[in-house]
């Protein structure tokens, strides 16, 4: 009795044996299947795969791209970029404001010109800076020997002067539009520049009418 006991199959070995059948058979059915996947992909023409692509079907199976963000380790560091991104074919134009150039004289933000206040302001240029810069150009002038020092001495005085004129010729002219006397004035600049031409005037002398 006990040698025919042995001789059954037990429940584990009945376990096993039709695992492994099962296993058979699986591996036999993706073989299977892998087999004809491979017969359709050989029978599919160039076209119809161009108009898969274009219609967007080999997406389907595709990971979707995440967008990476720039990370940096701390605060310090710098951001690091991956160097396989391609580089933009237009440059990026970043657009300066354009810089407006503005006349104080005529921009009414500054206010309006008070030419009194002006003067009494500024009056001090001409009445104690000016000559005094000229009698040290002066002495300068006395000083030194160089023929180019001299002449660049003499252009700054002479722009000395011209300031000194016009600075006195705006006064005389504003005192004779004060006084009302300006037609006066006028006759008689007018004669002095008469008696002027008529000295360099030809005259005919007393004997030359005989």
């Amino acid at each position: 009795m006990k040698h025919h006991h042995d001789d059954m199959p037990t429940s584990s070995k009945i376990k096993f044996e039709v695992s492994d059948e099962e296993e058979e058979e699986e591996s036999a059915s993706e073989d299977d299947g892998e087999t004809d996947i491979h017969e359709v992909l050989a029978n599919v023409t160039f076209e119809e795969l161009q108009k898969a692509r274009s219609d967007g079907s080999h997406v389907v199976n595709q990971k979707p791209k995440l967008a990476r963000k720039g990370k940096r380790e701390n605060k310090n560091r710098p951001m690091e970029i991956s160097s396989k991104k391609p580089v933009g074919r237009f440059r990026e134009v970043i657009q300066v404001p354009k810089k407006v150039v503005r006349d104080p004289r005529f921009e009414s933000l500054c206010g309006t010109l008070d030419v009194d206040g002006f003067k009494k302001r500024y009056n001090f240029l001409y009445e104690s800076a000016l000559p005094a810069e000229k009698e040290h150009l002066k002495n300068q002038m006395k000083k030194t020997k160089d023929p180019e020092v001299i002449s660049g001495l003499k252009e700054r005085v002479a722009w000395v002067d011209k300031q000194l004129k016009s600075a006195s010729t705006k006064v005389v002219d504003k005192e004779i539009l004060e006084s009302g006397k300006l037609a006066s004035f006028i006759e008689k600049k007018r004669r002095k520049n008469a008696a002027k031409d008529h000295r360099f005037m030809p005259y005919r002398r007393p004997n030359d009418n005989e």
